[in-house]
């Protein structure tokens, strides 16, 4: 590994239209897990000037039967979600209003060639609902075991639309995106050298005393995010470097479920299998084993096994067990790779029945309506409460130490 280079990450807000389209695919999936914690539920979303759209494969009791008939009064309730989601957003304005724009809904039953490789039966266990790769990784660069260049790009888009919402910056508008630049010195941040940050504004906000306002809360919210040692006079500040940014959001540019998988995961830091997460019922592996081996690479640091951990798993659909497991401390870890990977597997074993699609899914307790709050700032490093992101507890700690001992 290089011990001295410069990184960047990014972050996107709420509001920037590919999140807006993550945001009411997730609630979609919540609105149907809260049905029936079975459902089964691929919902795609694009949005662009004053139109939503959905489409995508579903089942559920009280949702659709197999025959694309929908329950009563169902349909109605995806559209009133779907403008609800918009609505906390903060979108009111004429090219993208949470009250007027077109709304289509062509979601459909599922494909019954689909089920019958993902159900379990009499003679199989419950399947993986597609083929694919997924990757975990978690380093301690921040105490959220994060990349610091990610989990500051979030913290500061997360500061900026709390301002927006509570009044405090009424001069922000919902989209906007973040990219830290940290300099690393034998693997450890040393000093920021470069912030950009373009956010969506009211109109006026991009010349003279108000784009001074503006750009100035901004530099204050960077502060209040990034640490004191980390910001200096040498570090550059791009702040809405093109000028005016009055048109945002769907209405500037279309947007797409799972578009940013790379801000939603580890912002460059680390592999990434290639499927999206929002939008997808925790049969899908693409989400739940993603979220599993974030769990056990967290728990490997957090435990002081090792200061970088990356996990892979592989599936194919339709059948249970995993096809690998891969553990790359990248000689960060106190024991060899080959010692932890016989230790998760006994560990997940024990604690969640095994890294199979119902293992994950009972183990992490993912078939619950708790999804909204990952579509936005990230899936990861993020502060378990409750039911929510359960894969970032850390009460591994105790059963991988003794699983190396």
């Amino acid at each position: 590994m290089r011990s001295d280079y410069l990184f960047t990450s990014e972050s996107v807000s709420e509001g920037h239209p590919d999140k807006v389209a993550d945001q009411i695919s997730d609630a979609i999936v919540d609105l149907f897990l809260a049905k029936d914690p079975e459902a089964r539920i691929a919902c795609e979303t694009l949005t662009t000037t004053n139109l939503v759209v959905l489409a995508g494969e579903i089942r559920g009791q009280g949702i659709m039967d197999t025959n694309g008939e929908w329950a009563p009064g169902v349909r109605e309730e995806v559209e009133a979600v779907v403008r609800a989601t918009v609505k906390r957003i903060g979108y009111e304005q004429e090219g993208f209003h949470w009250e007027n724009f077109r709304f289509e809904n062509n979601l459909h039953a599922q494909s019954v060639h689909i089920a019958q490789g993902v159900d379990a039966s009499a003679n199989k266990d419950e399947g993986a609902g597609d083929q694919g790769i997924m990757f975990g990784f978690a380093c301690d660069e921040t105490p959220d075991l994060m990349p610091a260049t990610l989990d500051y790009s979030h913290k500061i888009l997360q500061r900026l639309a709390q301002d927006r919402h509570t009044k405090a910056a009424p001069f922000l508008e919902p989209d906007a995106k973040s990219q830290v630049t940290l300099r690393f010195a034998e693997g450890r941040p040393v000093a920021a050298t470069a912030i950009v940050v373009s956010t969506q504004h009211k109109a006026g906000y991009d010349e003279g005393a108000k784009d001074a306002e503006l750009k100035a809360w901004v530099k204050k919210t960077v502060a209040e995010v990034i640490p004191a040692e980390l910001l200096s006079d040498q570090t550059v500040y791009h702040i809405n470097p093109t000028g005016s940014f009055e048109i945002g959001g769907p209405d500037g540019d279309a947007g797409l479920t799972g578009r940013k998988i790379i801000v939603d995961t580890y912002g460059g830091a680390a592999p990434h299998g290639g499927g999206a997460f929002s939008g997808k019922d925790p049969t899908k592996v693409d989400r739940s084993a993603a979220y599993v081996t974030r769990y056990i690479a967290k728990n490997i640091v957090a435990a002081g096994l090792a200061k970088r951990c990356t996990i892979q798993v592989a599936y194919a659909i339709g059948v249970s067990q995993p096809l690998s497991l891969y553990v790359d401390t990248h000689g960060t870890g106190v024991v060899g790779d080959a010692v932890l990977e016989r230790a998760v597997e006994a560990v997940a074993k024990a604690r969640l029945g095994g890294l199979t699609p119902r293992g994950i899914r009972t183990g992490l307790g993912l078939n619950k309506p708790i999804y909204g709050v990952t579509a936005a700032y990230g899936h990861f490093g993020r502060t378990p409460e409750g039911d929510l992101f359960p894969w970032e507890r850390t009460d591994l700690i105790d059963d991988l130490k003794a699983a190396v001992a």
